[in-house]
Order: C-alpha cells, then structure tokens, then sequence
C-alpha cells in the first residue's frame, strides 16, 4: 500500500494510542466487581450502549468491505445498514423485554429458562464458535492484512500486536472498558470517515459531476435478479435470516443492552444506533463510489478505502485515518474477547464447579486471553480463504444464523414450541450449518459451487423453519414455559412503550422515503 507517514501522522497514532490506553485503563481503575468485567454491572445508559454497538459493528470489514461494494456495485451495499432498523426495532421492543425480565447474563441462559439444558448447552458451545470464527478470527485477520500491509510487517507480527493491544485492557477492565473506549473510538470512527467523504466530494466537484460519472444502477438500492451478486432476492430473502440472529441473538451485540441500566436504556440505545445507520452509507460506501470516479483505473473494490486515504488525506489526517481504522478493528476484537469470556466463564466454567465473585473476574481474565491466543490461531487460517473480507465476514454469518433464527423467533412468537423440536434443529441444523460453512470458506468442492451466500441462508432457514413446524405438531406441547410468548405479553409490552413505538414508526417513514428516492 505505500503510505508515507511524517511526523504529523506518527503524533497523531501516538496521541490516539495514548488515549486509547487511558480511557480502556486508567478510568477503570474503580471496577473491581462480578460485573463490571462481564455487564459493566448493568448501568450503561443509551448513547454508551449506541455508541459501543456502533464501534463493535463498524469494524475493518465494514470500512474495507462497504467501500469496495460501494466501488464495485454503488449503493446496494447499504442495504445491510438500511434494513438493520427493522432488526434493531425487534430487539428493542420485542427480545429486549424478555431477556431484562429473566436478567440473564448471556443469550444461551434463555434457551435455559425457555426450553431446557441440551438447547442451552447447544447454544454455548455454537456461541463460542460464532465468536471465535466469525467475529474474533475474521476481525484479526482482515485487520492483519492491513496493518501488515500499511506498516510493511508479516501478517503474523500485525496480529499478534493487534490482539496483545485488545487483549490487555479487555482483560483488565471487561465490559466497562469495552464499552469506554467504544464511544472514543466511535467519534475517531465517524470523524475521520466524514472527513474522507468531504475530501473526495470536493476532489469531484459536485454531486452534479459525481452522478454523471458514475452508472445509474449505482444509485439503486435494490438492483434487478438478474444481477449475480446482489440483486433485490437474496437481500429481500437472505438478509433478514441473518439480521434476527445478528441483532437479536448474538452475544457480541445483544451484550452491550443486556448491560443496559434499564429497560429504556437499552430500547433507547437500539434507536440511537438505528438512526446512526442512516449516515453509515454516506460515510462508509460513498468513498468507495467517488474512488470508483477518481480512481478506477489503478484501484481495486478491497484497496478502495485505502486508495482514497492515500491520495486525498493530508498528513495529519492520514494518522487520523489509520487510527480510525485500527479503532475499528481494535474495538471488534476487544467486543468478541469479552462475549467469548462472558459466555464461558458464566456459562461453561460454573456448570462445574462453583466460583465467587474474585474466582470468576480472575478466570474471566485467563478466558479472555486463550481466547486471544485461538483467534490468532483462526485468523491466519483465513489466510488460506482467498476471499475478500465482506464476503469472508457476511458469508459465515449468513450460513451459522439460519438455526438460531428459527429458534429465537419461535421461542418468542409460539408457545406451543417444545424443546424437542428446538434441539431437532439446533444439532441437526447447527451441524449442517458448520459444515457447510467450511465448505464455503474453504471453496470446497470448487470456487462458485455453492449459491451466494443470503441464499443459501435461506434455503436453510426455510428448511429449518418447516423442521420446526412439522416436530413441534407431532410432539407434545411445553407445559407452562417460564418465558410467555409474545402474544401473551403483548399487552404489557405495548402499554408501557408507546413513546418508543412512536419513535419507531417516525424512523420508519424516513427508511421509506429513502428507498422510494432511490429506486
């Protein structure tokens, strides 16, 4: 990549290391308790837990990633950004109200309350993985590549000090931490990315000049079937089997508002990174188009970001640049060590043998390293992938997600749903989903074999779901499951939120009007 960095960038790396390092331990020095390390002892208010959300999810696949869709394809990409709302809006005002209810630490204790300890074990062991492979190991690999790259060092030395970096103030200060540095790297995040956006808008001209030069289908947001990678069926089909489990059951995410000081903490946080998504395109995919415009002839979709920091940021904000993208990807790891010692420390460790409060932050802290360890183990086997980093992070999530989908959405929705119908598509269909996603990282049998990945999520998801259906009526119902189902709450759930439905639908007219502008 060749950037040449001055002194003016190497100060501003060093201040934003500094900062780093003071805000993940310096102002965590007071907490010392159970849950300071795993839920930041349930006192975050929104914008911690939108701000932290946001910097968890925007990682150097996104940056990398987003831009090179935008590059490549225009603004299809913000599909994935634009449609979260309606995902965010679930977990805000329909899973959020039953996992506050039950205080449950991490999302397998819900299967426990809700259908018993085989599905809870399940989903321990299928979280563990998810967030070894699909957060921890991608995250240190993509990043791996591009400080390895940007700082002109072995794969192996960027990620071993990226890891070492994350690791240690996770471990000292848990969730807290996470959560703090989360909000500081957020702002270098969005700064640095606006600021990018501005420069090539004014290296093009105007909007006039950046519309003519690029292809109208650029500028839809659902592009024709006949369109092999992302046309409107595998998003209108595919996308919203990723987005229930991604926004709803995935302990990375679904952490940061079960931490929340309460119930309207968390909604309010859910709306706060829902209308945060509305700027993400702008910010994130709009630089790839505009390096589309400036630079088509000497970059590629995966060097769009960097091509477009390289030529337009002065230095100083070169710095600025490489910092946000290591906050970035600093963040998601840090984000994916603490779910992964959350779950099993909580989950794993205390079903045998029994800790105090000093035994579980101290073996938190031990989890959280091993799991350091195995994610670096896990990212350079990526390095033997031979996918981008969109494909590569999207395409696993798109292929575990379809069970646990199925699942959440039946545990909350039906309360006829019995526990041998869960586990008949948690071990079934969470083993077809694992092999089938080495299949797809591997290539294996060959490169192109298998449908692009929303999907082949839903195939599997229907198939789940008609699993489902057909063993929760041929066997006998749940008797007086501890967690109502929707139907049943609804009543509650409705009376004491409707401030916060208002703010929904408000959101939702804006969705609407943007996609009717850009179809």
């Amino acid at each position: 990549m060749n950037l040449s960095f001055n002194q003016a960038d190497y100060l501003v790396l060093g201040c934003y290391i500094s900062v780093l390092f003071f805000v993940g331990f310096y102002l965590n020095r007071k907490e010392k308790s159970q849950n300071d390390i795993f839920l930041g002892g349930r006192t975050l208010k929104w914008w911690q837990i939108g701000f932290s959300i946001f910097s968890a999810n925007a990682g150097p696949m996104m940056l990398i990633g987003f831009a090179g869709i935008g590059f490549s394809h225009g603004i299809v990409g913000s599909n994935f950004e634009l449609l979260a709302w309606i995902f965010l809006m679930l977990l805000s005002m329909i899973f959020l109200p039953y996992y506050l209810k039950t205080k449950i630490s991490t999302i397998p204790q819900f299967l426990l309350i809700r259908f018993g300890k085989r599905s809870y074990n399940f989903l321990v062991i299928y979280s563990l993985i998810s967030i070894l492979v699909v957060w921890l190991g991608s995250a240190l690999y993509a990043g791996g590549l591009l400080i390895s790259g940007i700082f002109d060092c072995s794969l192996l030395t960027a990620i071993v000090i990226i890891a070492l970096i994350a690791t240690s103030f996770t471990a000292v200060g848990g969730l807290k931490a996470v959560v703090r540095t989360g909000v500081f790297q957020s702002v270098i995040i969005i700064v640095s990315s606006i600021v990018l956006t501005f420069l090539g808008l004014q290296k093009i001209g105007n909007i006039d000049s950046l519309l003519s030069q690029t292809p109208v289908s650029y500028w839809k947001l659902f592009l024709p079937a006949s369109n092999t990678e992302y046309n409107w069926i595998a998003i209108v089909l595919g996308y919203p089997v990723v987005a229930i489990y991604y926004w709803c059951a995935d302990q990375t995410i679904v952490q940061k508002v079960l931490a929340a000081e309460n119930l309207k903490e968390g909604q309010y946080g859910a709306i706060f990174i829902a209308v945060l998504k509305i700027i993400m395109p702008l910010i994130f995919i709009l630089p790839g188009i505009m390096c589309y415009v400036l630079f088509k002839d000497t970059a590629q979709p995966d060097s769009a970001y960097i091509t477009m920091v390289k030529n337009l940021m002065p230095h100083g904000l070169l710095g600025l640049s490489i910092a946000a993208l290591i906050a970035s990807l600093i963040d998601t790891v840090s984000s994916s060590l603490n779910a992964f010692c959350t779950v099993f420390t909580l989950d794993v460790v205390t079903q045998f043998r029994v800790l105090n409060q000093e035994q579980q932050v101290k073996m938190g802290r031990w989890v959280t390293v091993v799991a350091a360890v195995a994610g670096v183990g896990i990212a350079l086997l990526f390095s033997y992938s031979g996918k981008d980093f969109f494909e590569l992070s999207q395409g696993l999530v798109s292929i575990l997600a379809p069970p646990l989908s199925v699942v959440f959405l039946a545990g909350i929705l039906w309360k006829r749903v019995n526990s041998i119908s869960v586990e008949t598509v948690l071990y079934g269909g969470g083993l077809i989903c694992l092999i089938l996603g080495a299949c797809h990282v591997l290539n294996y049998p060959y490169k192109g074999y298998w449908p692009h990945f929303l999907i082949l999520s839903f195939y599997i998801f229907l198939a789940l779901g008609i699993v489902i259906v057909i063993s929760t009526l041929i066997t006998k119902p749940r008797i007086n499951p501890v967690i109502p189902s929707l139907l049943e709450a609804k009543a509650e759930v409705v009376d004491n939120s409707r401030s916060i439905w208002m703010i929904w639908m408000g959101l939702a007219a804006v969705m609407v009007l943007i996609y009717i502008l850009f179809n």
